[in-house]
């Protein structure tokens, strides 16, 4: 048996904008530009939160990409743990312009959650597990 574990290590997202994608990363949800890059030609910024990286990368030259146009198959969304006052970050970020596809709601006894838009498409999930902030 091997003595090898996983341990999650990034979200990668192709973005028509790199830098403004990244920006509204920093700006709004607190990451941290941890490198800049030119990686196979495109752009390439990695946005650093606590033990996770969202790598940010724009079009490679030859490469066809679409908008995404709704749910789909595969990866919905990903989601950030929010310690502390939940309704009030939550708050903050609209007040920032933030756009929400589904605003703070119990989702079971234990659990509030909440979704925002990203640029590019993306979906993300802020949730708070009761007892853990």
């Amino acid at each position: 048996m091997t003595t090898a574990k996983l341990f999650f290590d990034h979200v990668h997202i192709i973005s028509q904008d790199p830098l403004t994608a990244a920006d509204w990363y920093v700006t709004h949800l607190g990451g941290k530009i941890a490198a800049r890059a030119e990686v196979r030609g495109a752009p390439q910024i990695a946005v650093a939160f606590e033990g996770v990286t969202i790598l940010i990368r724009g079009r490679r030259s030859g490469e066809t990409v679409s908008a995404k146009a709704g749910l789909q198959w595969g990866t919905d969304h990903f989601g950030f743990g929010v310690a502390g006052d939940f309704d009030g970050f939550c708050r903050q970020l609209k007040d920032r312009g933030v756009v929400f596809s589904l605003d703070p709601t119990d989702f079971g006894p234990s659990l509030r959650i909440a979704f925002i838009q990203a640029p590019d498409g993306v979906s993300v999930e802020l949730l708070q597990r009761r007892g853990a902030d």
